[in-house]
């Protein structure tokens, strides 16, 4: 198969294992098809006004300054003597637009969403805005928006600042709250003197939406620790206390307000969201104001966590929510239906009202949620074949008091665990036994009845909802196991002695792709007549060629089985030992970032068990040395450390040091003539590294003096980037003279980017890759499989003379092993942890600090790709020096990642604490990540070690 075919076909079956885990696991929980339910009995509040202090954590807001007063004095009034607070904790992924779905229309939009954009909505969904008879907001272009566009009619107001404001180099980030504050303040001022705006505000079922984006831009830009951060809290409170003054009088005070404080999501301590942390999860509620209960003195309470002591608020009674629990909550205070897709369970300890309301709101929830159930599960029971649906059972335990319904007891009286059917007769009855609760006053046990039923009906959508998980997880092992095996057999086929060469029987090969054909077929009527989404027809087809392509190699399968019952079966165990040990590890790092460190002491002293060193004494030192300094990076504070220019201009200086020695080693060259061009390519990046660390230096210093970042640096950087893949073409394609060049092009982007210790990893992860690059030379001259070439004549542009390529041997694999231990290195090393929150907003401060995710994003993963682009370039020289064509130490490299893989698939989880559940998407995400960049690195790093553009003539061509 022609190499780049394969690489496109390797890049597409790994973006679908990629996007399988979507489909699997997160896909979006929406039905349509419910109607819309509302409490009967009247409701103790004409408006809601909703603060959402965007970024917000639970701990910074409640816990106690270091001078003993409240961070938040006018909240913490609240919470002592006005109304009820706790802790709305979030779901995965933690970000704004997920975040304010969940608040607003009470459920949780899948991971997947993240990526759809802030502002426009991919689906449609009801919400408490939708639902009300007139909704203003104020705030961020980024979220408004999404709400009014979703809204059915035209009472939905928005006013956005514009989205430039939204700038973390700015010198108050403040003034995004304050923008909000005051543009309210003026909203109800225009409104005493206009009457048909008056006549709006004094309806029934109003709802003001304020979002506060400071907190959220000064934690991004200065960290959740920082005085700015704090001191956007403290003004938050004041305005807050404003707010609340202003509307109470130009309400007279009816007492028909009912307020309302939370968050979209908390944040990292360096800056970041998205993930399961529980610094991004927990979030504050704050609720008081009309039909809201007041505080409820406790002599004490229990909770897994420390914080209560921490916040020194052990004697009120904290209540804590999941976040989807504050949209019904809205909608029980003012009287509207609840959304629709809400799967929001009422929060009753939140309400001071009587116990036949709570009855009723709960009685509207339950069936609020159970419409949902019943729509899920007749569109499953339609577009299953009958006789393999299989309806939804759940095995509960019922209390006596409440119902008897198919309850089996034993002899004591204890209730006993039964296989429960929610059928529609079982529906009908518990409402109806909830029904005549209410009618005989028997309101707590209709509570009970109700959330009983919920919980019944939450269950059930969520196993309908993952009612294909297991025919689409074992359609994706079976792509899984059938592509591995294919890359082994291409191995075993193609780059190995193993096997005999025959001619295969072209009548049993037809009758194979005709068997296949079949299957596809039959595979496809099957997920046709059950009128299945068309993603599932990728999943499930993808295995029919590649199972083809694994058995029509069925005579190398012969040959290798053959092969492998005459090996001694001593030195298979300990092979497959040996190698299931090795992806452990890599396994492991994902989990605990100092197992690279035991990996780097180990090949420390590879060269002594070798036996290497006896032959090259220095080389094996170099490689010792450098092992040991890259191992300490593993061990170095993660992302959330504070910033440190000095070690980037350390970084800096370093590199242009670096670089004098070899343009003076160049000019001294008397072996051979140096072009001048060569000389001036080299330079240019030296001033390229050195206006880097300027920059650096200059746009840090601005941004702490808040004066934003200078226009001339973010020129000078973007520049810099541009031409960071440019330039290296220019240089001679000689070994160390192209490895050089990629490293001074790449490291100047790379100082910009940093902002800390990191900004030194490179220089040592290089020298390295130039150690290993001489230790893998000497290794097959140790074994007598090499020509005794000097390295310094050797060429890139030579390197495709396949007449010199030797067959694969066992110590390839370990080289194989090396690459992608070193690949999980120049990942984890940096600082960067297995989460996909693993970044620190303030590395593009250089280029942009205006908030603009996707740019971001694409800036921040190019700083973790160059570490990847120089190990990838280092792989292509040992490729080279061991004389081994690039396609199979690649296909090698390609077995270990996707074995890594299908070990992260089976440990993928949507169950446990919504860290557990994080830090496995993240972990799946990041390797199938890896190994796409693998693939598509392999290209890039031939790109950049063997062309060479010519400006001032024509192309060359260098013999060794």
């Amino acid at each position: 198969m022609n190499m780049l075919i394969f690489i496109m076909a390797g890049l597409l079956v790994h973006c679908v294992f990629l996007a399988s885990i979507f489909d699997i696991y997160f896909t979006s929980p929406l039905v349509h098809g419910m109607t819309p339910q509302l409490t009967p009995l009247p409701p103790p509040a004409k408006r809601l006004v909703l603060f959402v202090a965007d970024g917000l954590r639970a701990d910074t807001l409640y816990e106690i300054d270091d001078n003993g007063t409240p961070r938040a004095p006018y909240l913490r009034n609240i919470i002592e003597y006005k109304g009820s607070w706790g802790v709305s904790h979030t779901h995965v992924p933690t970000e704004s637009r997920p975040g304010h779905v969940a608040l607003i229309a009470g459920f949780y939009e899948d991971v997947s969403a993240v990526a759809k954009g802030w502002k426009e909505n991919p689906v449609e969904f009801d919400s408490v805005f939708n639902e009300s008879k007139y909704t203003w907001s104020w705030g961020s272009p980024d979220i408004l928006p999404m709400f009014a566009k979703g809204a059915s009619g035209d009472h939905v107001y928005t006013y956005c600042y514009t989205a430039e404001k939204e700038d973390f180099g700015a010198q108050d980030a403040t003034k995004l709250d304050t923008w909000v504050f005051d543009h309210v303040k003026n909203f109800f001022q225009a409104a005493g003197s206009n009457q048909t705006l008056f006549s709006k505000v004094n309806e029934e079922k109003v709802v003001l939406f304020l979002h506060l984006l400071g907190i959220d831009t000064n934690g991004h830009a200065h960290r959740p620790n920082s005085r700015e951060y704090k001191d956007n809290i403290r003004k938050v409170d004041d305005g807050i206390n404003d707010i609340v003054s202003m509307l109470e009088d130009f309400y007279g005070n009816d007492g028909k307000t009912a307020f309302i404080l939370t968050s979209d999501h908390g944040m990292t301590d360096w800056g970041s969201h998205g993930a399961g942390h529980p610094s991004e999860t927990l979030t504050p509620l704050i609720a008081w104001g009309a039909g809201v209960n007041y505080p409820q003195k406790v002599a004490s309470q229990f909770f897994e966590d420390t914080f209560l002591k921490e916040w020194k608020l052990e004697n009120w009674k904290r209540l804590d929510v999941n976040q989807a629990d504050i949209a019904p909550l809205m909608a029980s205070l003012i009287g509207v239906p609840f959304p629709l897709n809400s799967v929001g369970i009422l929060p009753l300890d939140y309400l001071n009202n009587s116990a036949h309301f709570k009855a009723e709101s709960m009685f509207t929830n339950a069936v609020q949620i159970l419409e949902q159930f019943k729509v899920k599960m007749t569109q499953k029971k339609e577009t299953t074949l009958s006789f393999l649906f299989v309806p939804f059972h759940s095995q509960m335990l019922w209390r006596t008091d409440v119902t008897t319904l198919h309850c089996h007891h034993n002899l004591s009286g204890v209730c006993m665990p039964r296989l429960r059917l929610l059928s529609d007769t079982e529906q009908m009855n518990i409402l109806r036994k909830a029904r005549s609760y209410i009618h005989q006053e028997k309101y707590h046990e209709a509570v009970s009845l109700c959330k009983t039923l919920i919980s019944l009906a939450l269950e059930g959508l969520s196993y309908y909802h993952t009612y294909d998980r297991l025919f689409l997880g074992i359609s994706v092992v079976m792509g899984f196991v059938g592509w591995t095996s294919y890359v082994i057999l291409l191995i075993v086929k193609t780059h190995t002695s193993l096997t005999r060469s025959t001619q295969d029987n072209k009548a049993s090969t037809v009758l194979l792709l005709y068997g296949f054909a079949a299957t596809g077929v039959l595979i496809a009527f099957f997920l046709l007549i059950q009128t299945c989404p068309w993603t599932y027809y990728i999943y499930c087809l993808l295995p029919v060629p590649i199972w083809y392509a694994v058995v029509k190699e069925f005579r190398v399968i012969q040959d290798l089985v053959s092969l492998l019952l005459v090996f001694p079966l001593g030195q298979s165990i300990g092979f497959l030992g040996a190698g299931a040990l090795g992806i452990e590890i890599l396994v492991f790092s994902f989990f605990y970032r100092s197992t690279l460190t035991v990996g780097l002491i180990a090949f420390a002293v590879w060269p002594l068990i070798t036996r290497l060193w006896a032959q090259a004494k220095v080389t094996t030192l170099s490689w010792t040395l450098l092992c040991l300094l890259l191992a300490m990076f593993p061990l170095m504070p993660v992302v959330g450390r504070e910033p440190n220019i000095s070690l980037v201009t350390v970084a800096g200086l370093v590199i242009l040091l670096i670089s004098s020695f070899s343009l003076a080693s160049l000019c001294k060259s008397r072996n051979k003539y140096v072009p001048k061009k060569d000389l001036t390519i080299l330079l240019f990046q030296m001033l390229n590294i050195a206006l880097s660390t300027y920059v650096v230096n200059s746009t840090h210093n601005s941004l702490h003096h808040k004066q934003g970042l200078p226009v001339i640096n973010q020129i000078i950087s973007w520049t810099i980037l541009a031409s960071s893949l440019f330039v290296p073409l220019l240089s001679p394609t000689f070994f160390f003279q192209r490895l050089l060049s990629i490293l001074l092009s790449l490291m100047s982007p790379y100082l910009l980017l940093s902002t800390g210790y990191e900004a030194l990893f490179p220089l040592v992860l290089s020298g390295l890759m130039f150690a290993w690059i001489y230790m893998e030379k000497e290794a097959l001259q140790h074994y007598g499989d090499s020509l005794k070439t000097k390295l310094a004549v050797l060429n890139f542009s030579c390197s495709t003379d396949i007449t010199q390529f030797r067959q694969l041997h066992l110590d390839d694999i370990r080289r194989s092993f090396f690459f992608v231990f070193f690949i999980m290195t120049a990942f984890f090393g940096t600082g960067n942890i297995a989460s996909v929150n693993s970044f620190d907003p303030a590395s593009v401060y250089c280029f942009l600090t205006v908030f603009n995710p996707f740019i971001m994003g694409s800036l921040l993963v190019w700083k973790i790709v160059i570490p990847f682009v120089l190990v990838s370039c280092a792989f292509e020289a040992v490729q080279v020096t061991t004389q081994l064509s690039s396609k199979s130490l690649f296909l090698l490299v390609l077995v270990i990642s996707d074995i890594m893989a299908l070990h992260f698939f089976f440990l993928v989880k949507d169950y446990g604490s919504w860290l557990d559940i994080g830090t496995s998407i993240s972990h799946y995400v990041l390797v199938m990540v890896f190994t796409i960049f693998i693939m598509l690195l392999s290209g890039l790093a031939q790109l950049l070690t063997t062309k060479r553009i010519e400006l001032w003539g024509r192309t060359k061509r260098h013999s060794m």
